[in-house]
């Protein structure tokens, strides 16, 4: 057997469960694109899914790839990166996913992507592995993207309600029922633009580590692109509808008009955050417009204790998926 093809396999294995991870990522932050416009009954769950999915596909000839060259050049030296880390960043997080989707719990399959990343390098080389530039602006959008959602959303819900004060509800609900539509479009956009970038940027760096890709080229293979999206799309057709109605109802209950104001919230962060090239929670950011659309109604309309155990999944997204990394990177070194 040639030398190349030993090391193919562990390289295939290697984007197999990278895939396998973008899978997961439909089951948590896929779902997030369409949870509004599925609990207010505007679309059904598979025609929101064909929906969401062409718009992601869309976003790549729009928002480019800053997100992926973040993800996979820009978290970690690239010079420590080989099959060890990225197996146990994978395995990391994936296993932070299971978990957290068996709960219902919307954590951030993002941030365990890259507490993965931050968990397997240390692991392998210590704290000089990290780049730290990278890491802080992406751990400070864990703040500031459902913040800029929650006052995105509130505004938004507070200029239709001083709009249309007069106009009966019956009529507010039949025009908003169409607009949403606008707002998931404008949604799935921006998770598109960032969201689904992510494995690309793990999978790109990985063939750049193996010899498989060279460092100076701008965009990866069209397979990966291709292979990512579909992986993602699958994933919340088979299982996204648990995180589904966590988003949509039991945080607060919405209707057309407070689902149009919270995509709308959401996609305008997701296209501030993907136009600087930092990877974002969508999980984070819809469930911030969400919670500022509940309270410019009544500050009882949130379920704050849902809220409440999201927030703490945030929290613990990165350090626990870090430590199961850590874990991963030596269980690799047994298996591969």
């Amino acid at each position: 057997m040639h030398p190349i093809q030993l090391a193919l396999w562990p390289v295939a294995l290697l984007v197999a469960i990278a895939l396998i991870f973008d899978f997961m990522n439909g089951f948590h932050d896929a779902a997030n694109s369409i949870a509004t416009v599925v609990s207010t009954g505007v679309l059904k769950p598979h025609q929101a899914v064909a929906f969401s999915a062409s718009f992601n596909i869309v976003a790549y000839f729009i928002f480019h790839l800053k997100v992926a060259a973040t993800v996979g050049k820009g978290t970690i030296d690239i010079g420590i990166i080989d099959h060890y880390v990225i197996f146990g960043a994978l395995v990391g997080a994936i296993s932070w996913n299971i978990v957290t989707w068996y709960y219902s719990i919307p954590s951030s399959s993002s941030h365990a992507l890259i507490g993965g990343l931050v968990g397997s390098a240390l692991a392998k080389s210590g704290w000089g592995a990290l780049n730290i530039d990278g890491l802080v602006r992406t751990i400070s959008f864990i703040f500031i993207s459902p913040l800029l959602g929650f006052v995105l959303g509130s505004l938004f819900m507070l200029l239709v309600s001083w709009f249309f004060f007069r106009t009966p509800p019956s009529r507010i609900d039949r025009h908003f029922r169409r607009l949403q539509l606008v707002s998931a479009s404008l949604y799935s956009l921006g998770h598109g633009g960032n969201d689904a970038q992510k494995t690309i940027g793990i999978i790109w760096v990985l063939l750049i580590a193996t010899g498989y890709s060279s460092v100076n080229i701008n965009a990866p293979p069209i397979w990966v692109i291709t292979g990512c999206y579909m992986s993602m799309g699958l994933g919340t057709l088979f299982g996204g509808w648990r995180i589904v109605r966590t988003m949509g109802q039991r945080i607060t209950r919405l209707k057309p008009v407070g689902g149009f104001c919270a995509e709308t919230g959401g996609a305008i962060t997701l296209f501030i955050a993907s136009w600087l090239g930092i990877p974002v929670s969508t999980t984070h950011t819809i469930t911030g417009a969400i919670v500022g659309v509940g309270a410019t109604q009544k500050l009882s309309a949130v379920r704050w204790g849902v809220a409440g155990n999201i927030v703490w999944a945030w929290i613990l997204t990165i350090p626990a998926s870090a430590m199961l990394a850590a874990f991963s990177w030596w269980l690799g070194q047994q298996l591969l």
